[in-house]
């Protein structure tokens, strides 16, 4: 049996990243590329194969790119998606803090309160007040929300990271988020649909306009996403909760074939037919395959067959059976033919009789 180092977050692989924004060239070379808000989805991957994929999945373009402040040359589509289905893993799959990065790495990681590399009360709220979000990202910590999501119909088992530096999208996808896991505990997997929304909002007289990643439940009705967890296979097709389920074959229907096989005479094969019928697991005209199975064991018996090794036996005339064949029964009869010793008296299903 294997081990674990218990400390260790046990992540899923991750295949690439889901952007919604990109970088242009400045025609000033002597000023930094211009940041473009994207009205689509931007998949980049350093494997060329799953960003090839993603194009042939959901449009657009593959390049070579290169992100700010780095040498390793990846690649990436600008995706003609709006919307993104995807599936979430079990658990709280959302990361969030505010964060400042700069040239040496992240600076600051805070959770709204402590500034965990410097261990000190909230820098930007202590500086700023309240409003420290609305100021430039060169002042003050971007709130950045992760999530590690998957995307079913590209290659490979593994998450793909969607990453906003939105605060008002911070806040949206923390609530959603929240009320599922409230009500699924968080145990299992969830469908999602993702798209960009594009808002607009009054500050100080000013409006402004920005964007925010909307997340949801993938599902056909409200009540299917507060039930509790789903399983893998309705998380792969949602719409199969909306489907009408088929009955089960009851786990306690006894094996009357197995107790027909164990008589030694048509009489008592006959009253497992009873029994069957009077259970309503047989219908009473005989044209169901357990009937015709009952009704060929009793034939056997009646032929001396041994109905556990299908061998004939040497046995005396007294048991011997006749067969013929009986056109006109009641619907409470056993069906076919059967030997002519005679059957008892026979209740119709619910009935009484043997």
């Amino acid at each position: 049996m294997g081990s674990r180092i218990l400390t260790m977050k046990r992540q899923a692989a991750e295949l690439g990243r889901i952007r919604t924004g990109y970088s242009r060239p400045n025609p000033d070379p002597t000023k930094g590329n211009i940041p473009v808000k994207s009205k689509t989805f931007v998949l980049t991957s350093h494997s060329r194969d799953y960003v090839a994929a993603a194009a042939d999945l959901y449009g657009g373009k593959v390049e070579q790119w290169t992100p700010q402040r780095q040498s390793v040359t990846q690649w990436r589509v600008i995706t003609e998606a709006r919307e993104l289905r995807a599936i979430l893993p079990a658990g709280d799959v959302l990361n969030q803090a505010n964060e400042m990065w700069t040239g040496g790495g992240c600076e600051r990681r805070c959770d709204g309160v402590t500034e965990s590399i410097s261990r000190r009360p909230c820098i930007c709220l202590a500086k700023y007040g309240e409003d420290w979000h609305t100021r430039p990202p060169t002042q003050v910590c971007r709130p950045t929300s992760r999530i590690g999501m998957f995307l079913p119909d590209l290659p490979d088992l593994g998450v793909w990271r969607l990453e906003t530096k939105s605060y008002y999208a911070a806040d949206v996808l923390a609530g959603g988020l929240d009320t599922v896991l409230q009500a699924t505990g968080g145990t299992g997997l969830l469908p999602v649909r993702a798209w960009i929304e594009q808002r607009t909002a009054v500050r100080a007289g000013k409006t402004k306009q920005f964007q925010v990643v909307m997340l949801v439940p993938a599902l056909p009705k409200l009540r299917h996403a507060l039930s509790g967890p789903i399983s893998t296979a309705a998380a792969l097709d949602p719409s199969s909760l909306d489907r009408p389920a088929i009955a089960a074959a009851p786990a306690d229907v006894p094996d009357y074939v197995a107790e027909a096989r164990q008589c030694r005479t048509v009489e008592d094969a006959r009253a497992v037919w009873h029994r069957a019928n009077r259970a309503g697991h047989v219908d009473p005209k005989g044209t169901d395959e357990l009937s015709q199975r009952l009704v060929q064991i009793a034939q056997d018996i009646a032929a001396g067959v041994d109905t556990q090794t299908g061998e004939t036996g040497e046995q005396g005339d007294d048991c011997v059976y006749d067969v013929e064949v009986i056109d006109d029964q009641g619907d409470d009869e056993p069906p076919t033919a059967y030997p002519s010793a005679g059957w008892p008296e026979v209740a119709a299903p619910g009935g009484g009789g043997r």
